[in-house]
């Protein structure tokens, strides 16, 4: 059995693609998943499944919500030995920092430098952004509502074909917890 963290893009956020979380937690549950819980209202759950892949568990979750509230849900799953990972790897000084200035874009696959290439790194200073394994590490000293950096990020060229999703600092590191074994 292994825990898993379930990030959706883009719910209940500015008012469109409302999910109650019970009910993110009933499909979950309706899947055959264990220990489910959410976390917060932005669209992550915690689970225990049996076995399978990440892309296979986000893709059977993906279509079940689909087919619960009638629009599509991008849905990356990512287990805790990952998310660990991530915490570990952070280029940043986050035990320096407030949850709000650091946050993880998720993405679907690893991505190459060079996908960036066209982002001046140094026009957005003192934000700064760094490539980690299937994540983009994002400083932000002033928080992501008034970064500049992190709309540059989501123009098309830099997430043209990927699924991507983006916490913040404290929520990674609530994810790693509650997918840490019991």
């Amino acid at each position: 059995m292994t825990r898993y963290a379930a990030l959706l893009r883009g719910v209940n956020v500015g008012g469109g693609r409302k999910m109650p979380m019970a009910e993110l937690r009933a499909v979950l549950e309706e899947l055959g998943h264990e220990d489910v819980r959410t976390y917060l209202q932005s669209g992550q759950a915690v689970f225990t499944a049996a076995g399978g892949d990440e892309e296979a568990l986000a893709a059977e979750l993906g279509a079940a919500l689909e087919k619960r509230f009638a629009y599509a849900c991008e849905v990356l799953v990512r287990d805790h030995a990952y998310l660990a990972g991530v915490v570990a790897d952070c280029p940043f000084p986050a035990a320096e920092l407030e949850g709000k200035q650091l946050h993880v874009t998720f993405l679907d696959r690893a991505v190459e430098e060079d996908r960036y290439a066209e982002v001046d790194r140094e026009a957005f200073l003192p934000e700064e952004f760094r490539l980690g394994d299937r994540a983009v590490y994002l400083y932000l000293p002033d928080g992501m509502g008034r970064s500049k950096l992190a709309v540059q990020l989501s123009r098309p060229r830099p997430v043209k074909g990927l699924t991507a999703t983006t916490r913040n600092w404290n929520t990674v590191l609530k994810l790693a917890e509650l997918t840490a074994a019991p």
